[in-house]
């Protein structure tokens, strides 16, 4: 009984192909990314500052009130 050839199979690519069929899509996925300007960038960092420091007041708020809940009513202090 003769052996049949078996078909072919296309041979893995390495990790070195991965890598840069990985890079060159990443790259191809950065030129398409609409980078903000100066403008934007300023504008978006004062909205997250300004958040943060209405955040901040409302928890230094919130930790007076409860401190005094907690010292006079459950510690009888």
């Amino acid at each position: 009984m003769s052996a049949r050839p078996q078909p072919q199979r296309p041979a893995a690519p390495t990790e070195e192909r991965k890598r840069s069929n990985f890079i060159a899509e990443s790259w191809a996925e950065l030129k398409k990314v609409e980078w903000p300007g100066q403008s934007q960038v300023v504008q978006g960092t004062v909205v997250v500052i300004v958040a943060c420091v209405v955040v901040g007041l409302y928890l230094y708020a919130n930790d007076q009130i409860w401190r005094h809940v907690v010292t006079k009513v459950l510690l009888g202090q």
